[in-house]
């Protein structure tokens, strides 16, 4: 209960301060390309539930539906202020809308594609025990995960590599987490940001 307190009123706080930063990342995806301003992904959320994740748009539009789930190493799709907001992670700031309706929290495992959860093992399905983050200990360590999905065998290296070690990672935090440990994770999340 106080996990999801602390959620709302740093979500709500940061929503705030942040909305001079907010507004004019909209108005450069607006200007820089044709299109909507927000994109909403279906992912995988606590107990399996699917929702709708906001992230700014960093892609052109219907990119979903021109190539792969996952975006790789130069992918053609992203825009030009897309590769700043996707560097910057400032992409991932209207998840905070997420985590105010009650679908992410501020820290926890990095909700992942349904296409991707349908591959789990039962072992690992056990993240899905917990709300879903915008950041976790997995997503500061593979902070440049796109840099390592690069030529034709990207998915394969997605999926026996990268997958398992991260949600290796995310049960190791869904079976330790406290809001000490959360704070250690946002701690890590922006120095790596600002780094």
């Amino acid at each position: 209960m106080f996990k999801r307190a602390f959620d709302v009123v740093v979500s709500l706080a940061a929503l705030i301060l942040l909305s001079p930063l907010l507004i004019g990342a909209a108005l450069a995806i607006k200007l820089g390309s044709p299109g909507p301003i927000f994109y909403r992904a279906v992912r995988v959320g606590r107990h399996g539930v699917p929702f709708k994740l906001y992230k700014f748009r960093s892609m052109i539009v219907n990119a979903d539906r021109l190539g792969a789930g996952i975006t790789t190493a130069n992918d053609a799709r992203i825009t030009g202020i897309g590769r700043f907001l996707r560097r910057t992670k400032l992409d991932e700031l209207p998840q905070l809308i997420n985590v105010l309706r009650g679908e992410m929290s501020l820290v926890g495992p990095r909700p992942e594609d349904p296409r991707y959860v349908a591959l789990y093992s039962p072992e690992q399905r056990r993240v899905l025990a917990v709300r879903p983050g915008i950041t976790s200990l997995a997503s500061v360590r593979y902070r440049h995960e796109e840099a390592l999905l690069e030529g034709a065998d990207w998915e394969q290296v997605y999926l026996q590599t990268i997958m398992p070690d991260k949600l290796a990672i995310d049960l190791e935090y869904v079976e330790r987490a406290t809001l000490l440990s959360d704070l250690g994770v946002l701690w890590q999340t922006l120095r790596a940001v600002f780094r």
